[in-house]
C-alpha cells in the first residue's frame, strides 16, 4: 500500500486520532509543570465581625501587579513591603463579604510573608465589620474574583471557622459566589465537601497523575524476550490496572491518615522531593523494567510517600475536629474517584493501540523520557529550593 493510500485508510486515521487523545492524556499534566494557581483564604466569624487571613502566591501577585522592581527574578522583602498597599488594594477589591445579607467592608490589618511547598506567599490579614449585626452571623456570602481574569483555572481554597466548626469550600471561576449557612453541617454535607476536595486535588495534582499514568502505561503490554508486545486478553490488562491503582490507594491512605492525625510528620520539602523522585523512577521502570510484573509493589512503596503530599492539602483545608474520620474517608473516596476517572479515559485508548509500534515507541518510551525530564526539573527545584522553569 502506498503512503498516500495509507493516509486515507480509515484504520490509520482512527489510530492517529486515538494516539492524539492518548498522548494528550499522558502529556497534559506535563504542560502544567508547576502547581496550579491557588490561594488559601481563612475566615473566622465573631459577633458582627469577620477576621481573615489570605495566603496568595507571590508569583501570582507579581504577574498581576508587578513586584520585582529591579527585574532580577527574585522578590525581596523590601520590594514586597513597598507594594503592601498595592497588594491590599488589588486583592481586597476582588473579595466581597456579606453577613446575613449585609455587605461587610474589608480593611487590611497586617502584612506577612510565608513559605509554602511551592514557593513564597504573601500573607494578608484583614478584618470586615458588619455594623448592623450585633450577634452571631448566621449566613456568610463570599464573592471571590481574584485572578480569574488572568487565569481561569485559579482556585481559592476557603476555610471558615465558626462556633468550633470548620467548613471548607472551593472557589472557582465557575462558582465565584458561595453562600454558606453557619450552622452545624450534616454528615452528608461534610462527606460531599471533602470528597469533592479529593477529586479536585487529583485533577490538579500533576506529580501524582504522572506517577500513576507512568505505572499504567505498560498495563496493556507484555514483556516477551526483552521486548514489549500487546497483551492478549483485556481482563489481564484490567487486573494489572486494578492492582496498581489499589496498591497506590491503600498506601497513600495509610500515610495520609497518619499525617492528618499527627502521628507522623515529615518536612514538606523532602516529601515533595521524594514525590518527584518517585515519578522519575516510575517512568524509568518503563525503559529499564526494574519492577517488571511487580509494579503494584512499586505503586504501594511510593504511594506511602504520596500520602504525605495529600496530607498537606488537608492541612491547608482544615479538618473538622468532631468528624475527623468522616473527612478522611471522604477525601480518600474523592481521590479514588479522580483516579478512576483517569483510568476510564486511559485504559480503552491504550488497549485499542497496544499492538501499534507508535504506542510502544512513541507513547511508552517517548512519553517516559519526557516525564523523566520534567520530574528531574521538579526534583532539582524542590531539593535546592530554586526555580528552573518560569
Amino acid at each position: 500500500m502506498s503512503a498516500l493510500h495509507l493516509l486515507d485508510d480509515p484504520m490509520f486515521t482512527r489510530g492517529r486520532r486515538l494516539l492524539g487523545l492518548l498522548v494528550l492524556l499522558l502529556l497534559a499534566p506535563v504542560a502544567l509543570a508547576h502547581k496550579p494557581s491557588d490561594s488559601y483564604l481563612t475566615l473566622q466569624t465573631t459577633a458582627g465581625e469577620i477576621r481573615g487571613q489570605w495566603d496568595i502566591a507571590l508569583r501570582d501577585i507579581d504577574h498581576a501587579i508587578g513586584l520585582d522592581d529591579n527585574q532580577d527574578g527574585a522578590i525581596t522583602w523590601g520590594e514586597l513591603r513597598a507594594h503592601q498597599n498595592d497588594i491590599a488594594a488589588y486583592t481586597l477589591a476582588r473579595l466581597e463579604l456579606s453577613a446575613d445579607g449585609q455587605l461587610c467592608p474589608t480593611r487590611a490589618v497586617q502584612h506577612l510573608v510565608d513559605e509554602h511547598t511551592d514557593g513564597g506567599y504573601a500573607v494578608l490579614r484583614f478584618a470586615a465589620t458588619c455594623p448592623d449585626i450585633a450577634g452571631a452571623i448566621h449566613t456568610l456570602s463570599v464573592n471571590y474574583r481574584l485572578f480569574f481574569d488572568l487565569d481561569p483555572q485559579h482556585r481559592g481554597l476557603l476555610k471558615i471557622e465558626y462556633a468550633g466548626e470548620t467548613r471548607s469550600v472551593i472557589l472557582s471561576a465557575g462558582a465565584p459566589l458561595q453562600r454558606i449557612e453557619l450552622s452545624a453541617p450534616s454528615a452528608l454535607r461534610q462527606f460531599v465537601d471533602y470528597a469533592a476536595h479529593g477529586v479536585w486535588h487529583i485533577g490538579i495534582g500533576i506529580d501524582h497523575l504522572l506517577f500513576l499514568i507512568s505505572l499504567l502505561l505498560p498495563a496493556v503490554l507484555l514483556r516477551v524476550d526483552r521486548a514489549w508486545t500487546g497483551a492478549e486478553h483485556f481482563r489481564d490488562a484490567l487486573w494489572e490496572v486494578f492492582k496498581v491503582v489499589t496498591a497506590f490507594t491503600v498506601a497513600h491512605s495509610i500515610t495520609l491518615s497518619l499525617a492528618a492525625l499527627e502521628v507522623v510528620q515529615l518536612p514538606s520539602r523532602w516529601v515533595e522531593s521524594a514525590i518527584a523522585a518517585s515519578v522519575i523512577l516510575a517512568a524509568l521502570n518503563n525503559l529499564l523494567v526494574i519492577a517488571g510484573p511487580s509494579r503494584w509493589l512499586f505503586a504501594f512503596a511510593f504511594g506511602l510517600i504520596h500520602g504525605f503530599g495529600f496530607a498537606s492539602v488537608l492541612a491547608d483545608l482544615g479538618l473538622p475536629r468532631d468528624s475527623l474520620l468522616l473527612a478522611l474517608v471522604a477525601f480518600n473516596v474523592g481521590v479514588e474517584l479522580g483516579q478512576m476517572a483517569v483510568v476510564a479515559v486511559f485504559l480503552p485508548l491504550a488497549w485499542s493501540m497496544r499492538r501499534q509500534w507508535i504506542y510502544r515507541r512513541g507513547v511508552l518510551a517517548g512519553g517516559s523520557w519526557l516525564v523523566i525530564a520534567i520530574a528531574s526539573v521538579w526534583l532539582v527545584e524542590r531539593i535546592f529550593e530554586m526555580k528552573l522553569l518560569a
